[in-house]
């Protein structure tokens, strides 16, 4: 299937992996999830059971407070989305993850990703690579949300991310760069006004 080469393609990135090496050791146990657009994939208090890497589509995961959702994660194509705590630990989840976009997922399940590291031990440094990955990304987006001003996070968004600018709800963006309501509008309009001078 077209899902499993684009996701067999993902993983060479980290390690040199034969095509038959995929075949027999990843893909038995892919499973390919489809979710409409603001359907739940995952829901507090259940256990994620999934590792999710999004072959289509646009995802979020969040976490309601008593006054707001906040955004703490945007996924399109080519990214991996889960509840990193209740997947490992296989305890009740704190966040949701749901569909902006109708989107189609390549998962492995807790129980099938263990066969899969067990199997062979260039499985398992594949899953060590790809966690550290995820990790070093998430580190770095908290650093930016620290150093960074909002504009300059607002910037730097639209700057890797024009594309994302239009697909995701403004609300979701605000939460997601930590940037007031308000305040993003205004660098949304600011934008706009700098784009139709150079135009």
């Amino acid at each position: 299937m077209q899902a499993d080469f684009y996701f067999y393609t993902y993983l060479q990135q980290f390690i040199p992996l034969e095509q038959n090496e995929f075949v027999e050791l990843i893909q038995p146990y892919i499973k390919h999830r489809y979710f409409q657009k603001k359907e739940l994939v995952t829901e507090k208090g259940g256990v994620e059971n999934y590792i999710n890497f999004v072959v289509d589509g646009l995802v979020r995961k969040f976490y309601r407070s008593a006054q707001d959702e906040i955004t703490l994660q945007i996924s399109n194509a080519g990214h991996f989305i889960h509840v990193q705590e209740s997947f490992h630990t296989q305890t009740r989840s704190e966040f949701y993850i749901e569909a902006i976009e109708p989107s189609t997922f390549v998962s492995i399940s807790f129980e099938d990703l263990e066969k899969i590291y067990s199997s062979n031990p260039k499985m398992e440094r594949l899953g060590r690579l790809i966690i550290t990955h995820t990790t070093i990304l998430r580190d770095k987006w908290h650093m930016q949300v620290i150093k960074l001003t909002p504009r300059e996070r607002f910037l730097r968004f639209v700057k890797h991310n024009p594309d994302l600018l239009k697909r995701v709800p403004q609300k979701y963006l605000a939460s997601y760069l930590n940037i007031q309501p308000e305040t993003f509008s205004r660098f949304k309009h600011m934008l706009r006004s700098v784009k139709k001078a150079s135009a």
